[in-house]
């Protein structure tokens, strides 16, 4: 039996896959769903870059604009969505494109990866949970890093229940969460799939993200976390540790300048976006797309994936 189609179109932060992405899914008759771990919550549009309605030029959004800040949104959380989105657009006879830089999100749904709880009694949990709030996220985190240093660097010291979930399955299985999930890695992807990384050079790259992060500033990004932070937002939610949103938050608590602030988030974002260019380099059967190489015209760049989508039979041949 043929597997069904899955597209994906990824790469780093301000590369510009929006824009792509409406053109392409046009092209293949798709929907497209959010693979953005902030994108996802309402009210938080400024700082995620976030699609305008506008902008979708008619073609569906899934994953946009979903939660509240308040809500916990994690992997696992993201797949169930995502599997929920695409049964609909496949009973539609339509395409999903998976869209977004969050490159753990994606193989979660690329791979189906396993995230199934190990059925231990809850005690480990109840313990860990007792040791962060006696000796704080920080403590906890060391713990983590002392036995499983890869999901202490994918997992931020503040989402405390990502920590515990990493440290419990170490408990009860000896095995580090990191390695589990390298494995389901290895698995072979349910779906047809094309799997498109956008990439532009480096000083390109830099420069997008500098000239990004002035124009959230101007268009209200400290307006924009003032009012979460008005309405109860605290750095300790999950949230709130997008870039962005906890540096502008410690300007407004006045541990820094803005200017300070405003450096913080460039440079953060330079990081992040090698970090995800890592990623994606280490990601079975991907497809480059360097912008360069087509002279930044779109036309081309479209052209060559359509040529891909036929060589896989996701696009029908001329």
């Amino acid at each position: 039996m043929m597997k069904r189609p899955l597209i994906i179109l990824t790469g780093p932060t301000a590369v510009g896959k929006t824009e792509l992405s409406i053109r392409l899914a046009k092209m293949v008759g798709g929907e497209i769903i959010s693979a953005d771990s902030m994108q996802v919550y309402k009210h938080m549009d400024i700082g995620s870059a976030k699609i305008r309605p506008e902008e979708m030029q008619g073609v569906p959004h899934h994953l946009v604009d979903v939660f509240e800040p308040e809500e916990e949104f994690h992997v696992v959380r993201f797949q169930e969505c995502a599997r929920r989105c695409m049964e609909e657009i496949y009973s539609r006879g339509r395409v999903p494109v998976l869209v977004g830089g969050t490159g753990f999100y994606i193989q979660a749904v690329l791979y189906d990866i396993d995230f199934t709880e190990n059925g231990g009694d809850g005690s480990c949990r109840r313990e860990l949970e007792a040791l962060a709030r006696t000796k704080g996220a920080d403590a906890l985190h060391e713990m983590l890093k002392s036995v499983d240093p890869v999901s202490a660097e994918q997992i931020h010291a503040n989402n405390v229940k990502r920590v515990i979930r990493a440290l419990e399955y170490y408990k009860e299985t000896g095995e580090p969460i990191s390695r589990h999930n390298e494995k389901e890695r290895q698995k072979v992807s349910p779906y047809q799939f094309a799997y498109f990384v956008l990439n532009d050079r480096r000083d390109r790259l830099y420069q997008r993200i500098d000239e990004r992060v002035d124009i959230m500033v101007a268009n209200g990004l400290v307006e924009e976390v003032q009012a979460l932070r008005e309405r109860g937002c605290t750095r300790e939610m999950v949230s709130m540790q997008g870039l962005g949103y906890k540096e502008i938050l410690s300007y407004l608590n006045g541990e820094c300048t803005l200017e300070e602030a405003v450096y913080i988030i460039k440079r953060d974002t330079r990081h992040f976006a090698k970090r995800q260019l890592t990623w994606f380099r280490r990601e079975k059967e991907v497809c480059w797309i360097d912008k360069e190489a087509f002279a930044y015209d779109h036309e081309k760049i479209l052209e060559r994936m359509a040529e891909i989508l036929r060589e896989k039979e996701i696009l029908p041949g001329r």
